[in-house]
């Protein structure tokens, strides 16, 4: 057996470990624990998980370990860096108004794209800072240091190890605060003193293969990383290569060698853990789209599929607007989802299972055509997530993307990333891990996937929150 390095992806719902072969990214062991639900949560419970997930040895002869964390929550810490309150989740919503007033005050979302890449909405750190500043001035006085999950669960393997020296994040989850620029790579303390009212102590930004420590019986500890940076560096992005991630929600995101700045929000520029950029589009609504549709037409996700399977491109003209939970992109918070274009002759199970998948797919489209309008191409798609075992959804997304579409095989890509940015600050050299591929789809009807996405315009373009 070679040498052996770990990834941790701690994320909203659980910790994942796996431990790799440094030289070829096999996986070796693989342990797991949950988080508890919620918007808030102790962040003592992270390291409870993590502690539960490498039990039994697991970490036994693991000679690097690197974490990849959920992007923008904010862990508070005092003087004597301990917790201040429960951290406050990127699906904690509380910070909206926060959002609202930070980007007026700054003079609009044109300021936000330049200086930072992206523009404030309830999920970055910078409107939670400022949601913490006016509702909890008790506890915001004692705040000294604000971490995002990825450095807390960093400096607590640290600290455990009795390795710690200092709080550190990396340039990808840097980057998802709202006060750090991918472009000039540095903090923009004015925004921090504007939001919390004060300066506050901020982790080290760390190079993609720098190390954050060393334990005391020699075990490297890595930068870490966002989720979506993790996920980007175990599937090995190249140039070209667009990733379609159908989790319960979805986002769309590409490797790239420049920063965006996308002034109207739907595009967050932010910065890859590879030493590049990541422009990243987020949707609330994928997986779940499906799941709804099927609760709806009395079966199972596996009905579901046979059902659309057997439909028509474009339903027989009828459309779903998948926003069942609002939406984040477009940004249209207050939306419901929207069936139109219901006839006596169209009004079939198959058609409304196709509308389903259609109208996710559609939706994930637009967040593609917001990567492309900034010059980013779409060479091929790259498919993961639960949703992405759907033969309906692997069978329509080549036509709806116009573009080949790839399905690796299923792993825990953001574990793997993190692993692999360890065998990184293990050995200096950036490792060349082959990725299994399940499936390839050349594209599809390109006139049939044109009309269904002129299709869903058209109903977008008819309802009065659109």
């Amino acid at each position: 057996m070679g040498r052996m390095v770990a990834g941790v992806d701690s994320s909203t719902q659980s910790c994942k470990v796996v431990v790799c072969d440094a030289e070829t990214g096999t996986v070796l062991r693989e342990g797991r624990a949950a988080h508890p639900d919620g918007t808030a949560i102790d962040a003592g419970r992270w390291w409870e998980a993590y502690q539960l997930a490498t039990a039994d040895g697991l970490l036994d002869g693991v000679e690097a370990i690197s974490v990849a964390g959920q992007q923008h929550g904010m862990v508070t810490l005092d003087d004597d860096d301990e917790l201040v309150r429960d951290a406050l989740l990127w699906n904690d919503t509380r910070s909206a108004d926060a959002a609202t007033d930070l980007i007026d005050e700054f003079g609009g979302a044109s300021f936000w794209a330049g200086a930072v890449g992206l523009i404030p909405v309830a999920s970055f750190t910078v409107s939670k800072v400022r949601w913490l500043a006016e509702h909890e001035p008790k506890n915001a006085e004692k705040v000294r240091t604000v971490v995002l999950p990825h450095d807390w669960l960093t400096g607590r393997i640290l600290q455990e190890g009795n390795g710690f020296q200092r709080w550190t994040t990396d340039r990808g989850d840097a980057s998802g605060t709202g006060y750090w620029s991918a472009r000039e790579g540095e903090y923009r303390p004015e925004i921090v003193r504007a939001a919390f009212g004060r300066e506050l102590n901020l982790p080290e930004v760390l190079g993609p293969s720098e190390r954050a420590g060393q334990t005391s019986d020699g075990r490297i500890v890595a930068a870490g990383t966002g989720d979506n940076m993790g996920a980007a560096l175990g599937l090995g992005l190249r140039p070209g290569d667009v990733v379609l991630s159908l989790g319960t929600s979805g986002t769309v995101f590409a490797d790239h060698d420049e920063s965006v700045a996308d002034e109207r929000g739907y595009v967050a520029g932010f910065a890859s853990a590879s030493g590049g950029h990541l422009p990243l589009v987020c949707t609330l609504n994928a997986a779940r789209v499906l799941t709804a549709g099927a609760s709806m037409l009395g079966t199972d996700l596996a009905g579901l599929d046979e059902l659309a399977m057997r439909a028509e491109p474009g339903a027989g003209g009828l459309t779903m607007l998948p926003y069942l939970d609002g939406e984040r992109t477009p940004n249209l918070p207050g939306a419901t989802g929207l069936l139109g274009g219901i006839t006596r002759t169209n009004a079939t199970p198959e058609n409304v299972a196709r509308a389903c998948v259609e109208g996710m797919l559609c939706n994930l489209e637009f967040s593609a055509a917001g990567l492309a309008a900034q010059g980013i191409s779409i060479d091929r798609v790259l498919l993961i997530g639960g949703a992405s075992k759907s033969q309906a959804v692997r069978a329509l997304a080549s036509t709806i993307f116009d573009a080949p579409v790839v399905i690796p095989a299923s792993a825990e890509y953001v574990g793997l990333g993190a692993a692999r940015q360890a065998a990184w600050a293990l050995t200096g050299e950036y490792p060349d891990w082959k990725i299994a591929v399940d499936d390839e789809l050349a594209p599809g009807d390109g006139a049939a996937g044109r009309r269904v996405r002129e299709q869903y315009a058209a109903l977008g373009a008819r309802v009065e929150w659109a």
